[in-house]
């Protein structure tokens, strides 16, 4: 294992196609998060979703049934609610049996059996050419897409809902006179249908967008209080590895089952354990809790450049490293757009000599804080409020960038 790699032999800047570390704590959260049955809670808002869906279903029934005499063929809509009704059931009893999942190959029948829904409603009400007050089944269609937003990814959901939007178009344009007066039932109709997913499926992305940061930020948040050089947040698992299997070794020695001397595998072995605890030596005596902090989040370790090659950031107080923290969080919040480019460059020191106070006891350490993207008047007062504590800071801006250079008073570490 090279020096460029770290204790789990993942390359230190290697990333994701996401742009994390792949080893990071974050990186490990989201595959968890993205992996069939995890839903990050988003199974009450599946609950919630079918319930809607269900109240709709009700309703749309009831309509079918009072206008049912004005349909010239009804065996048609009536198959089509039967199917639609019988593929709801059957995918709410499969959820509650196997869980909060949903297989490709179950998704597949489904939408087929949708898709057939759609094509049986649309055969009745042909002849009636008003798709926006006849069509019932195949308006459903939209709502019984609803609940699969949190089950199925939603890429899935956008091809369902854009074809199904795409045949509601071409069957209103061929069967339908427009005019001043169906115009409107048609557009609604339309939006009946289309809508509910649409929407559904970016409140479930957001959600899941909003649930991820706050997991980072709270597995960030617990490096506020670590030693001045600390491991990662994912050390203590590789540690442990690492004396289980030393304590394997040793015990072999000590009873006799690992004969003296090493076989060269067993040799090998053991060679490579020592090199993976003194690189966890080297790696606690150089990299801060910032570096940590920033490096195995998710969203920090795509957005902020950390300059810290004195490793000054471990002499900041515990109230000062949770302000640097909140500000950098708040400013990524604040940030007009996630294009490419931009982010936060934070850099710390060098330390002036000729900055002291206190008889030599205080340093200044100056952190310079670059912002792209973000104008001075989208800074929330938050933001402001957590500089203060970390320092006294002047603000300035240049061609789109907010820099900000903190002066942050510390104990001096050769006093310590």
């Amino acid at each position: 294992m090279s020096i460029d790699e770290n204790t789990l032999g993942v390359p230190r800047h290697r990333r994701a196609a996401r742009g994390l570390p792949t080893s990071s704590t974050g990186a490990r959260s989201l595959r968890q998060a993205q992996a069939a049955g995890a839903t990050l809670g988003t199974g009450y808002l599946g609950m919630g979703a079918a319930a809607v869906a269900a109240v709709q279903a009700v309703y749309g029934l009831i309509f079918f049934l009072v206008h049912l005499s004005r349909y010239p063929v009804a065996a048609p809509a009536i198959i089509a609610w039967l199917l639609y009704l019988a593929a709801f059931v059957g995918v709410v009893t499969l959820v509650a049996i196997q869980g909060e999942r949903l297989t490709g190959p179950v998704m597949i029948a489904l939408c087929a059996a949708l898709a057939l829904v759609v094509v049986l409603d649309f055969v009745a009400v042909w002849p009636l050419h008003d798709v926006g007050v006849y069509a019932t089944a195949s308006a459903s269609v939209g709502f019984g897409l609803l609940p699969l937003a949190t089950l199925r990814p939603a890429r899935e959901l956008v091809v369902a809902t854009a074809v199904l939007f795409v045949v509601f178009v071409l069957a209103i344009a061929l069967s339908t006179p427009l005019d001043h007066v169906t115009f409107p039932q048609q557009v609604a109709v339309l939006a009946l249908a289309v809508l509910p997913p649409a929407v559904g499926t970016y409140a479930v992305q957001r959600f899941r967008h909003m649930v991820q940061i706050e997991l980072d930020r709270v597995l960030v948040q617990s490096t506020v209080t670590q030693p001045r050089f600390a491991v990662g947040m994912l050390a203590s698992d590789e540690l442990a590895r690492l004396d289980l299997a030393a304590e394997k070794l040793l015990d072999g020695v000590a009873t006799g089952d690992v004969p003296l001397p090493l076989e060269p595998q067993v040799a090998s072995t053991a060679a490579s354990l020592a090199t993976e605890l003194r690189l966890h030596l080297i790696e606690g005596r150089r990299e801060t809790w910032l570096y940590h902090a920033v490096t195995e989040s998710e969203y920090l370790g795509r957005a902020v450049k950390l300059a810290d090659p004195s490793s000054l950031a471990g002499l900041l107080t515990p109230e000062q490293r949770d302000g640097i923290l909140q500000a950098v969080w708040l400013l990524l919040g604040d940030r007009r757009t996630r294009a490419a480019g931009t982010g936060i460059t934070l850099t710390l020191g060098p330390i002036s000599t000729t900055i002291q106070n206190l008889a030599g006891r205080q340093v200044e350490v100056p952190i310079d804080l670059t912002s792209t993207g973000i104008r001075r008047n989208r800074v929330t007062p938050a933001t402001w409020n957590a500089l203060a504590r970390v320092g006294e800071y002047s603000v300035s801006t240049h061609e789109g960038s907010l820099r900000l250079a903190i002066r942050c008073t510390v104990d001096n570490p050769a006093e310590t």
